[in-house]
């Protein structure tokens, strides 16, 4: 008896090993990122958009030398995150027009990504735009929206649509992706606070009625919400939640709560905010579907090259412009997320 007890031990063990193994192999990487890139404008000028600050003639002139040394700043960035690879899908925020990706795409190392684009010109009237990049080896986009945001109360506000991608990861598993940049907080936090709930409701109007079709569905949604995680656009307009077990079906779990709450932020006045987050549904923190990321997952990504290091107080993002040219980065840190897709499409449980 005893030695057929140890047999059975032995061959669980083996089985064991065997089955991890292989699901090993089978694991892939799929890595998602964000980057508000803070008026990445040509030198040109467009009559429907106010891009009158970024022009040769502007009163901080905006020529070719400064929007080369633009795209090859964040292009090193971008190139640096995920290092040696690159970010499969990319959402940016604040670019012009499509022109100004693909020439990003093809400055520096980004040319190794073979990065493809979807953006759309949106009514905003600083004619800046989201975009997402993604490599289509590995993501293939099905179906795109653009998502047009009308505020009942502003009717003549226009602003910046949301993108709305399915695709596939692998060929294999859906993911539903929403690339944002919600109003800013120019005039005044609460002057500006009713159009971020609005947009946030809206945004969780469309993740049900992906849910009510697929309870399981992965969401994935990130941007600069130009709130923090733990304000009401998010936490009731929104409903994202801190990521805690157990995890409910038809939820939206904030994965930038966490960092935010360990003191990280993404950009800093006065001090430090994560606007820049990104937020999952329950299948993709329970990996329900194949595709699994981790709870403490999302990145600030910040390194001290990125940085302006005043004589007093902390380093902060070293931008490209403001009062004056500085010929930095950005005013806003880029957020990643790590996740891992299993291709087995079989789940071993050994009882």
């Amino acid at each position: 008896m005893k030695k057929y007890f140890i047999g059975i031990v032995l061959f669980i063990a083996i089985l064991t090993y065997l089955v991890s193994s292989c699901r090993k192999d089978e694991m892939k990487p799929f890595s998602v990122a964000f980057y508000n890139v803070e008026n990445l404008f040509d030198t040109i000028d467009n009559p429907n958009t106010r891009d009158n600050d970024h022009l040769p003639d502007s009163k901080i002139p905006w020529n070719t030398k400064r929007y080369k040394t633009k795209l090859e700043h964040i292009a090193k960035v971008m190139a640096a995150m995920n290092a040696p690879g690159f970010p499969t899908v990319f959402g940016l925020a604040e670019v012009e027009n499509k022109q100004v990706v693909e020439d990003l795409i093809h400055t520096g190392k980004l040319k190794d990504a073979h990065y493809k684009i979807l953006h759309k010109d949106s009514p905003d009237e600083r004619g800046i735009d989201v975009a997402l990049l993604y490599q289509p080896k590995i993501y293939k986009p099905v179906k795109t929206r653009f998502i047009r945001i009308r505020f009942p109360s502003e009717p003549d506000n226009p602003t910046r649509d949301i993108l709305y991608s399915k695709g596939l990861v692998y060929g294999m598993d859906t993911i539903h992706i929403f690339v944002n940049h919600w109003v800013s907080r120019y005039g005044g936090k609460e002057k500006t606070d009713a159009l971020r709930r609005f947009t946030g409701h809206m945004l969780r109007l469309l993740a049900d009625s992906i849910f009510n079709v697929d309870p399981n569905a992965n969401i994935l949604i990130m941007g600069d919400l130009n709130d923090n995680p733990t304000d009401k656009s998010l936490t009731e307009g929104l409903g994202a939640i801190e990521p805690r077990p157990p995890f409910a079906k038809k939820r939206l779990y904030n994965l930038a709560i966490l960092p935010y709450k360990a003191g990280k932020g993404s950009l800093y006045y006065k001090h430090w905010d994560l606007f820049d987050q990104v937020i999952v549904s329950t299948a993709l923190v329970g990996g329900y579907n194949g595709i699994k990321t981790d709870v403490n997952q999302e990145e600030v990504f910040k390194k001290d090259w990125m940085l302006y290091h005043p004589k007093k107080g902390p380093a902060v993002p070293n931008r490209t412009a403001g009062r004056h040219y500085y010929g930095g980065y950005s005013d806003h840190l880029p957020v990643m997320v790590k996740m891992k897709v299993d291709l087995s499409g079989e789940i071993f449980t050994i009882i």
